[in-house]
């Protein structure tokens, strides 16, 4: 049994592409994740801004609404005040 005198450059070798598919394999999981999280981030975001968006024009509804109340209540022919004159004594 002889002994190869390139067996260290061997091992170095393969140990080198080992940690190499290590360090690709967890860069690889850590932009899945990145991504991941970058998706819930921005859907969070998104739905912000589009109950913004409800709210505002429910807000803006309700004004033109309470305008049109406020309208009609004012009409002069609905508004029967009575003419009231001062007492002398």
């Amino acid at each position: 049994m002889l002994l190869n005198p390139f067996y260290p450059f061997t091992f170095f070798k393969i140990s080198s592409l080992k940690a190499t598919i290590v360090l690709l394999s967890i860069l690889l999981i850590k932009s899945n994740l990145l991504r991941l999280k970058g998706g819930l981030v921005g859907g969070l975001f998104a739905l912000i801004l589009i109950s913004g968006i409800f709210a505002s024009s429910a807000i803006a509804l309700g004004s033109l609404v309470y305008a049109y109340q406020l309208k009609k209540k004012s009409r002069p022919d609905d508004n029967k005040m009575q003419d009231l004159e001062t007492v002398n004594v």
